[in-house]
Protein backbone atom coordinates (compact mmCIF):
# COMPACT_ATOMS: atom_id res chain seq x y z
CA UNK A 1 0.00 0.00 0.00
CA UNK A 2 2.96 2.13 1.01
CA UNK A 3 4.24 1.90 -3.07
CA UNK A 4 0.65 2.38 -4.73
CA UNK A 5 1.49 6.07 -5.05
CA UNK A 6 4.65 5.91 -6.86
CA UNK A 7 3.46 3.59 -8.62
CA UNK A 8 0.27 5.54 -9.69
CA UNK A 9 2.87 8.82 -10.11
CA UNK A 10 5.36 6.55 -12.19
CA UNK A 11 2.44 5.49 -14.66
CA UNK A 12 1.85 9.01 -16.10
CA UNK A 13 5.79 9.91 -16.70
CA UNK A 14 6.17 6.20 -18.01
CA UNK A 15 3.30 7.37 -21.21
CA UNK A 16 4.79 10.70 -21.05
CA UNK A 17 8.30 9.25 -21.80
CA UNK A 18 6.65 6.90 -24.30
CA UNK A 19 4.76 9.85 -26.20
CA UNK A 20 8.25 11.53 -25.91
CA UNK A 21 10.08 8.33 -27.76
CA UNK A 22 6.82 8.19 -30.16
CA UNK A 23 7.07 11.79 -31.15
CA UNK A 24 11.30 11.71 -31.84
CA UNK A 25 10.50 8.87 -34.13
CA UNK A 26 7.77 10.98 -36.23
CA UNK A 27 10.04 14.10 -36.52
CA UNK A 28 12.76 11.60 -37.82
CA UNK A 29 10.89 10.01 -40.46
CA UNK A 30 9.40 13.56 -41.47
CA UNK A 31 12.87 15.34 -41.58
CA UNK A 32 13.77 11.99 -43.62
CA UNK A 33 11.31 12.03 -46.13
CA UNK A 34 11.05 16.19 -46.22
CA UNK A 35 14.70 17.49 -46.26
CA UNK A 36 16.51 14.17 -47.97
CA UNK A 37 13.99 12.82 -49.73
CA UNK A 38 16.19 13.33 -53.12
CA UNK A 39 18.01 10.12 -51.86
CA UNK A 40 14.33 8.43 -52.24
CA UNK A 41 13.67 9.77 -55.44
CA UNK A 42 17.21 9.02 -56.78
CA UNK A 43 16.17 5.14 -55.23
CA UNK A 44 13.30 5.46 -57.85
CA UNK A 45 15.08 7.34 -60.72
CA UNK A 46 19.10 5.75 -60.30
CA UNK A 47 18.49 3.21 -62.91
CA UNK A 48 17.05 4.71 -65.19
CA UNK A 49 19.78 7.44 -65.08
CA UNK A 50 22.17 5.12 -64.93
CA UNK A 51 21.36 3.40 -68.30
CA UNK A 52 20.51 6.85 -70.09
CA UNK A 53 23.37 8.60 -69.12
CA UNK A 54 26.75 5.63 -69.10
CA UNK A 55 29.25 5.74 -66.36
CA UNK A 56 30.88 8.72 -68.61
CA UNK A 57 27.09 11.44 -68.10
CA UNK A 58 27.02 9.90 -64.60
CA UNK A 59 30.50 11.10 -63.64
CA UNK A 60 29.41 14.36 -65.08
CA UNK A 61 25.85 14.30 -62.96
CA UNK A 62 28.43 13.54 -60.04
CA UNK A 63 30.13 16.88 -60.64
CA UNK A 64 27.25 18.74 -60.81
CA UNK A 65 25.61 17.18 -57.98
CA UNK A 66 28.89 17.71 -56.00
CA UNK A 67 28.63 21.46 -56.59
CA UNK A 68 25.28 21.37 -55.54
CA UNK A 69 26.14 20.62 -52.46
CA UNK A 70 28.75 22.98 -52.30
CA UNK A 71 26.38 25.88 -53.89
CA UNK A 72 24.28 25.27 -51.00
CA UNK A 73 26.18 25.75 -48.86
CA UNK A 74 27.98 29.05 -49.99
CA UNK A 75 24.70 30.38 -50.17
CA UNK A 76 23.34 29.67 -46.60
CA UNK A 77 26.92 29.51 -45.08
CA UNK A 78 26.06 26.70 -43.53
CA UNK A 79 23.91 28.42 -41.26
CA UNK A 80 20.73 26.20 -41.17
CA UNK A 81 21.18 24.85 -38.17
CA UNK A 82 22.72 27.55 -35.92
CA UNK A 83 19.93 30.32 -37.00
CA UNK A 84 16.94 27.26 -36.57
CA UNK A 85 17.82 27.19 -32.81
CA UNK A 86 17.55 31.57 -32.98
CA UNK A 87 13.84 31.33 -34.14
CA UNK A 88 12.56 32.51 -30.56
CA UNK A 89 14.88 35.28 -30.24
CA UNK A 90 12.99 38.84 -30.41
CA UNK A 91 14.97 39.60 -33.24
CA UNK A 92 14.03 37.01 -35.32
CA UNK A 93 12.17 39.57 -37.97
CA UNK A 94 15.49 41.37 -38.76
CA UNK A 95 17.42 38.57 -38.75
CA UNK A 96 15.16 37.02 -41.55
CA UNK A 97 15.64 39.90 -43.84
CA UNK A 98 20.00 39.83 -42.75
CA UNK A 99 19.58 36.45 -43.83
CA UNK A 100 17.50 36.72 -47.28
CA UNK A 101 19.40 39.56 -48.84
CA UNK A 102 22.49 37.32 -47.64
CA UNK A 103 21.27 34.20 -49.86
CA UNK A 104 19.69 36.65 -52.76
CA UNK A 105 23.09 38.30 -53.20
CA UNK A 106 25.36 34.80 -53.49
CA UNK A 107 22.77 33.78 -55.94
CA UNK A 108 23.11 36.64 -58.30
CA UNK A 109 26.74 36.51 -57.78
CA UNK A 110 26.56 32.73 -58.82
CA UNK A 111 24.24 33.54 -61.94
CA UNK A 112 26.60 36.05 -63.45
CA UNK A 113 29.55 33.39 -62.84
CA UNK A 114 26.98 30.67 -65.10
CA UNK A 115 26.20 33.08 -67.31
CA UNK A 116 29.70 34.16 -68.18
CA UNK A 117 31.10 30.30 -68.27
CA UNK A 118 27.97 29.58 -71.29
CA UNK A 119 29.45 32.52 -73.24
CA UNK A 120 32.54 31.89 -73.18
CA UNK A 121 32.23 28.31 -73.51
CA UNK A 122 34.00 26.79 -70.80
CA UNK A 123 35.19 23.15 -70.41
CA UNK A 124 32.19 20.88 -69.79
CA UNK A 125 33.52 19.81 -66.08
CA UNK A 126 33.97 23.51 -65.45
CA UNK A 127 30.41 24.06 -67.03
CA UNK A 128 28.28 21.09 -64.42
CA UNK A 129 30.54 22.98 -61.55
CA UNK A 130 29.39 26.35 -62.04
CA UNK A 131 25.65 25.08 -62.72
CA UNK A 132 25.97 22.77 -59.80
CA UNK A 133 26.81 25.97 -57.48
CA UNK A 134 23.93 28.09 -58.85
CA UNK A 135 21.53 25.06 -58.31
CA UNK A 136 22.61 24.72 -55.01
CA UNK A 137 22.35 28.39 -54.13
CA UNK A 138 18.52 28.52 -55.44
CA UNK A 139 17.69 25.43 -53.70
CA UNK A 140 19.46 27.61 -50.17
CA UNK A 141 16.90 30.29 -50.57
CA UNK A 142 14.01 28.22 -49.18
CA UNK A 143 13.37 29.42 -45.39
CA UNK A 144 12.67 25.64 -43.90
CA UNK A 145 15.18 26.89 -40.90
CA UNK A 146 12.34 28.08 -39.71
CA UNK A 147 10.21 25.15 -39.58
CA UNK A 148 13.14 23.14 -38.68
CA UNK A 149 13.28 25.33 -35.11
CA UNK A 150 10.11 25.14 -34.93
CA UNK A 151 9.75 21.85 -34.79
CA UNK A 152 7.43 21.64 -37.72
CA UNK A 153 9.07 18.84 -39.70
CA UNK A 154 5.52 17.74 -40.60
CA UNK A 155 4.93 20.51 -42.95
CA UNK A 156 8.38 20.41 -43.92
CA UNK A 157 7.59 17.07 -45.19
CA UNK A 158 4.94 18.14 -47.22
CA UNK A 159 6.64 21.25 -48.83
CA UNK A 160 9.80 19.23 -49.82
CA UNK A 161 7.73 16.09 -50.98
CA UNK A 162 6.06 17.89 -53.40
CA UNK A 163 9.31 19.36 -54.64
CA UNK A 164 10.59 15.64 -55.04
CA UNK A 165 7.88 14.65 -56.86
CA UNK A 166 7.70 17.13 -59.40
CA UNK A 167 11.60 16.31 -59.90
CA UNK A 168 10.41 12.91 -60.47
CA UNK A 169 7.96 13.64 -62.82
CA UNK A 170 10.35 16.15 -64.60
CA UNK A 171 13.15 13.74 -65.01
CA UNK A 172 10.81 10.79 -66.08
CA UNK A 173 9.52 12.85 -68.83
CA UNK A 174 12.57 14.96 -70.00
CA UNK A 175 15.44 13.05 -69.76
CA UNK A 176 14.74 9.69 -72.17
CA UNK A 177 14.10 12.76 -74.54
CA UNK A 178 17.28 14.77 -73.58
CA UNK A 179 19.62 11.95 -71.97
CA UNK A 180 22.57 14.78 -70.41
CA UNK A 181 23.81 15.29 -67.10
CA UNK A 182 22.67 19.39 -67.73
CA UNK A 183 18.94 18.48 -68.36
CA UNK A 184 19.56 16.20 -64.96
CA UNK A 185 20.37 18.77 -63.30
CA UNK A 186 18.00 21.07 -64.78
CA UNK A 187 15.13 19.41 -63.44
CA UNK A 188 16.24 19.36 -59.78
CA UNK A 189 16.45 23.15 -60.33
CA UNK A 190 12.82 23.56 -61.42
CA UNK A 191 11.20 21.41 -59.33
CA UNK A 192 13.21 22.93 -56.58
CA UNK A 193 11.16 26.35 -57.17
CA UNK A 194 7.99 24.86 -55.66
CA UNK A 195 8.78 24.00 -51.85
CA UNK A 196 10.90 27.47 -52.24
CA UNK A 197 7.20 29.29 -52.97
CA UNK A 198 5.57 27.09 -50.37
CA UNK A 199 8.14 28.01 -47.05
CA UNK A 200 8.06 31.83 -48.39
CA UNK A 201 4.44 31.82 -48.63
CA UNK A 202 4.39 30.07 -44.98
CA UNK A 203 6.91 32.94 -43.56
CA UNK A 204 5.02 35.53 -44.59
CA UNK A 205 1.53 33.95 -43.68
CA UNK A 206 2.85 33.46 -39.84
CA UNK A 207 5.61 36.03 -39.28
CA UNK A 208 4.51 38.70 -42.19
CA UNK A 209 7.55 40.41 -44.33
CA UNK A 210 11.30 39.99 -42.97
CA UNK A 211 12.60 42.79 -41.33
CA UNK A 212 14.83 45.57 -42.73
CA UNK A 213 18.35 44.31 -43.17
CA UNK A 214 20.72 45.81 -40.75
CA UNK A 215 23.37 43.17 -39.49
CA UNK A 216 24.26 41.57 -42.89
CA UNK A 217 27.84 42.06 -42.61
CA UNK A 218 27.23 40.61 -39.02
CA UNK A 219 25.84 37.69 -39.72
CA UNK A 220 28.29 37.46 -42.58
CA UNK A 221 31.45 37.08 -39.73
CA UNK A 222 29.42 35.13 -37.60
CA UNK A 223 28.81 32.56 -40.31
CA UNK A 224 32.52 32.76 -41.76
CA UNK A 225 33.30 29.88 -38.86
CA UNK A 226 30.59 27.92 -39.75
CA UNK A 227 30.67 28.60 -43.38
CA UNK A 228 34.78 27.42 -43.53
CA UNK A 229 33.71 24.49 -41.28
CA UNK A 230 30.78 23.10 -43.35
CA UNK A 231 32.57 23.87 -46.75
CA UNK A 232 35.99 21.67 -45.66
CA UNK A 233 33.51 19.61 -44.49
CA UNK A 234 31.31 19.11 -47.89
CA UNK A 235 34.75 19.22 -50.21
CA UNK A 236 36.10 15.63 -48.55
CA UNK A 237 31.98 14.50 -47.95
CA UNK A 238 29.30 15.22 -50.57
CA UNK A 239 31.71 17.72 -53.22
CA UNK A 240 34.56 15.40 -53.50
CA UNK A 241 33.32 14.48 -57.01
CA UNK A 242 33.87 18.29 -57.75
CA UNK A 243 36.94 18.20 -55.67
CA UNK A 244 38.74 14.88 -57.75
CA UNK A 245 37.39 16.26 -60.73
CA UNK A 246 40.32 18.02 -62.37
CA UNK A 247 42.26 14.83 -61.90
CA UNK A 248 40.09 11.65 -62.48
CA UNK A 249 38.05 10.73 -65.91
CA UNK A 250 34.58 11.14 -66.01
CA UNK A 251 33.86 7.94 -66.32
CA UNK A 252 36.01 6.84 -63.08
CA UNK A 253 33.66 9.41 -61.43
CA UNK A 254 30.82 7.72 -62.98
CA UNK A 255 32.03 4.44 -61.24
CA UNK A 256 32.41 6.04 -57.91
CA UNK A 257 28.93 8.46 -58.26
CA UNK A 258 27.04 4.89 -58.38
CA UNK A 259 28.38 3.84 -55.06
CA UNK A 260 28.02 6.86 -53.57
CA UNK A 261 24.36 7.77 -54.52
CA UNK A 262 23.60 4.35 -52.48
CA UNK A 263 25.32 5.34 -49.11
CA UNK A 264 24.45 8.66 -49.28
CA UNK A 265 21.06 7.44 -49.42
CA UNK A 266 21.73 5.51 -46.34
CA UNK A 267 23.49 8.19 -44.72
CA UNK A 268 20.38 10.46 -45.52
CA UNK A 269 18.52 8.08 -43.20
CA UNK A 270 20.94 8.80 -40.56
CA UNK A 271 21.21 12.45 -40.72
CA UNK A 272 17.52 13.71 -39.82
CA UNK A 273 17.97 12.29 -36.36
CA UNK A 274 20.15 15.04 -35.38
CA UNK A 275 17.44 17.76 -37.12
CA UNK A 276 14.73 16.56 -35.52
CA UNK A 277 16.53 16.58 -31.84
CA UNK A 278 17.51 20.24 -32.22
CA UNK A 279 14.53 22.18 -30.63
CA UNK A 280 14.80 19.27 -28.08
CA UNK A 281 18.63 19.56 -27.02
CA UNK A 282 18.17 22.88 -27.82
CA UNK A 283 15.35 23.50 -25.19
CA UNK A 284 18.29 20.84 -22.73
CA UNK A 285 21.40 23.11 -23.17
CA UNK A 286 23.24 23.57 -20.11
CA UNK A 287 20.86 21.72 -18.33
CA UNK A 288 21.83 17.89 -16.60
CA UNK A 289 19.60 15.70 -19.30
CA UNK A 290 21.41 17.21 -22.16
CA UNK A 291 24.56 15.35 -22.78
CA UNK A 292 22.76 12.12 -21.52
CA UNK A 293 19.98 12.46 -24.25
CA UNK A 294 22.75 13.42 -26.95
CA UNK A 295 24.47 10.23 -26.04
CA UNK A 296 21.64 8.07 -26.24
CA UNK A 297 20.78 9.29 -30.02
CA UNK A 298 24.07 9.20 -30.62
CA UNK A 299 24.65 5.56 -29.43
CA UNK A 300 21.11 5.22 -31.87
CA UNK A 301 22.57 6.74 -35.18
CA UNK A 302 25.84 4.60 -34.58
CA UNK A 303 24.57 0.94 -34.12
CA UNK A 304 22.13 1.84 -37.23
CA UNK A 305 24.72 3.05 -38.85
CA UNK A 306 27.28 -0.07 -38.81
CA UNK A 307 24.14 -2.28 -39.56
CA UNK A 308 23.69 -0.41 -42.82
CA UNK A 309 27.07 -1.02 -43.58
CA UNK A 310 27.07 -4.59 -43.08
CA UNK A 311 24.28 -4.82 -44.82
CA UNK A 312 25.81 -2.84 -47.90
CA UNK A 313 28.81 -4.94 -47.92
CA UNK A 314 26.95 -8.19 -48.69
CA UNK A 315 24.51 -6.68 -50.82
CA UNK A 316 26.54 -5.02 -53.13
CA UNK A 317 26.87 -7.78 -55.82
CA UNK A 318 23.43 -8.04 -56.44
CA UNK A 319 22.78 -4.45 -55.62
CA UNK A 320 25.18 -3.30 -58.86
CA UNK A 321 23.83 -5.87 -61.24
CA UNK A 322 20.18 -4.79 -60.29
CA UNK A 323 19.70 -1.16 -60.40
CA UNK A 324 22.76 0.12 -62.27
CA UNK A 325 23.68 -2.95 -64.63
CA UNK A 326 26.80 -4.92 -66.40
CA UNK A 327 29.00 -1.46 -67.22
CA UNK A 328 28.53 -0.91 -63.57
CA UNK A 329 30.76 -3.44 -62.64
CA UNK A 330 33.42 -1.85 -61.21
CA UNK A 331 31.49 0.20 -58.87
CA UNK A 332 31.36 -3.17 -56.35
CA UNK A 333 34.39 -2.62 -54.66
CA UNK A 334 34.58 1.08 -54.42
CA UNK A 335 30.43 0.68 -53.44
CA UNK A 336 31.73 -1.63 -50.27
CA UNK A 337 34.65 0.23 -49.27
CA UNK A 338 32.74 4.06 -48.90
CA UNK A 339 29.99 2.37 -46.80
CA UNK A 340 32.44 1.45 -44.35
CA UNK A 341 32.01 5.18 -43.56
CA UNK A 342 29.29 5.64 -42.56
CA UNK A 343 29.54 5.06 -38.75
CA UNK A 344 31.59 7.43 -38.96
CA UNK A 345 29.73 9.94 -40.79
CA UNK A 346 27.05 9.13 -38.67
CA UNK A 347 28.90 10.76 -35.37
CA UNK A 348 30.13 13.59 -37.12
CA UNK A 349 27.15 14.73 -39.09
CA UNK A 350 25.06 13.98 -35.19
CA UNK A 351 27.89 16.04 -33.57
CA UNK A 352 27.81 18.93 -35.79
CA UNK A 353 24.20 19.22 -36.46
CA UNK A 354 22.90 18.95 -33.68
CA UNK A 355 25.39 19.12 -30.38
CA UNK A 356 27.91 21.49 -31.40
CA UNK A 357 25.00 23.41 -32.89
CA UNK A 358 23.46 23.83 -29.99
CA UNK A 359 26.55 24.69 -27.41
CA UNK A 360 28.18 27.02 -30.45
CA UNK A 361 31.46 25.27 -30.56
CA UNK A 362 31.99 26.34 -33.92
CA UNK A 363 35.92 25.87 -32.67
CA UNK A 364 35.27 22.69 -32.54
CA UNK A 365 33.41 22.24 -35.76
CA UNK A 366 36.07 24.23 -37.49
CA UNK A 367 39.34 21.77 -36.69
CA UNK A 368 36.84 18.85 -36.74
CA UNK A 369 36.84 19.85 -40.91
CA UNK A 370 40.33 20.96 -40.94
CA UNK A 371 41.85 17.49 -39.85
CA UNK A 372 39.38 15.73 -42.78
CA UNK A 373 40.27 18.49 -45.42
CA UNK A 374 44.19 17.93 -44.55
CA UNK A 375 43.58 13.89 -44.89
CA UNK A 376 41.68 14.60 -48.03
CA UNK A 377 43.77 17.00 -49.28
CA UNK A 378 46.72 14.26 -49.00
CA UNK A 379 44.41 12.01 -50.79
CA UNK A 380 43.94 14.13 -53.24
CA UNK A 381 48.09 14.65 -54.00
CA UNK A 382 48.42 11.18 -54.06
CA UNK A 383 45.39 10.83 -56.59
CA UNK A 384 47.59 13.24 -58.84
CA UNK A 385 49.92 10.42 -59.43
CA UNK A 386 48.17 7.00 -59.37
CA UNK A 387 45.26 8.82 -60.95
CA UNK A 388 42.83 5.85 -59.16
CA UNK A 389 39.38 6.72 -57.95
CA UNK A 390 40.61 4.19 -55.15
CA UNK A 391 42.60 6.80 -53.98
CA UNK A 392 40.02 8.57 -53.60
CA UNK A 393 38.00 6.38 -52.03
CA UNK A 394 40.32 5.42 -49.18
CA UNK A 395 41.06 9.11 -48.66
CA UNK A 396 37.39 9.84 -48.13
CA UNK A 397 36.60 6.95 -45.65
CA UNK A 398 40.29 7.86 -43.36
CA UNK A 399 39.21 11.05 -43.49
CA UNK A 400 35.83 10.12 -42.08
CA UNK A 401 37.33 8.27 -39.35
CA UNK A 402 39.84 11.17 -38.31
CA UNK A 403 37.35 13.28 -38.26
CA UNK A 404 34.65 10.90 -35.85
CA UNK A 405 37.51 10.34 -33.99
CA UNK A 406 38.24 14.46 -32.74
CA UNK A 407 34.35 14.86 -32.70
CA UNK A 408 33.76 12.07 -30.01
CA UNK A 409 37.06 13.68 -28.16
CA UNK A 410 35.39 17.15 -28.37
CA UNK A 411 32.10 16.22 -26.99
CA UNK A 412 33.48 14.29 -24.09
CA UNK A 413 35.91 17.53 -23.15
CA UNK A 414 32.71 19.64 -23.49
CA UNK A 415 30.62 17.30 -20.83
CA UNK A 416 33.11 16.91 -18.90
CA UNK A 417 34.07 20.27 -17.90
CA UNK A 418 33.07 21.92 -14.47
CA UNK A 419 29.87 24.00 -14.89
CA UNK A 420 31.23 27.95 -14.54
CA UNK A 421 34.37 26.87 -16.47
CA UNK A 422 35.87 29.65 -18.62
CA UNK A 423 36.71 27.83 -21.36
CA UNK A 424 32.89 26.55 -21.22
CA UNK A 425 31.70 29.66 -20.97
CA UNK A 426 33.66 30.79 -24.01
CA UNK A 427 32.14 28.32 -25.91
CA UNK A 428 28.40 29.06 -24.86
CA UNK A 429 29.26 33.09 -24.83
CA UNK A 430 27.33 33.24 -28.03
CA UNK A 431 24.94 30.80 -27.32
CA UNK A 432 21.63 30.73 -29.84
CA UNK A 433 19.21 30.07 -27.05
CA UNK A 434 19.04 32.63 -24.23
CA UNK A 435 17.30 31.28 -21.47
CA UNK A 436 15.51 34.00 -20.78
CA UNK A 437 13.20 32.58 -23.64
CA UNK A 438 12.57 29.07 -22.45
Amino acid sequence: MAHRPQSQESAPQRREDRRGIATVIRDVAYVSVGKYGQYLVTAVTLPLIARLLGTEGMGLLAIGMSAYFIGSLVADLGLTAFLAARVHEPQIQQLRGDYFVLRAGIVTILAVALTAAGILDVDRHVAMILFGLFAGAVAALAEDWLLIGHGRFGIELIYQGLGRLAYLGLLVVLLPRHPSAAVALACLVWSGLLPIALSWGDSLWRFGLPGKPRGVFALLRRGTPVFAARLLITGFGQGAAAVFSGVLSAASLGLYSAGDRVVRALQSMLDPIGLALLPRLARKNQEQGFWASAAAALTVCVVAAALASAGVWIAAPYLVRLVFGSEFAGTTGLLRAEALLLPAGAVSSFATTAVLSVRQDTRGVLVGAAIGTAVSGVALGITVVTRSVWTMVTGMVIAEFAVAAWYLARMWALAHQPAGNPAERAVVADTVLRKGDS
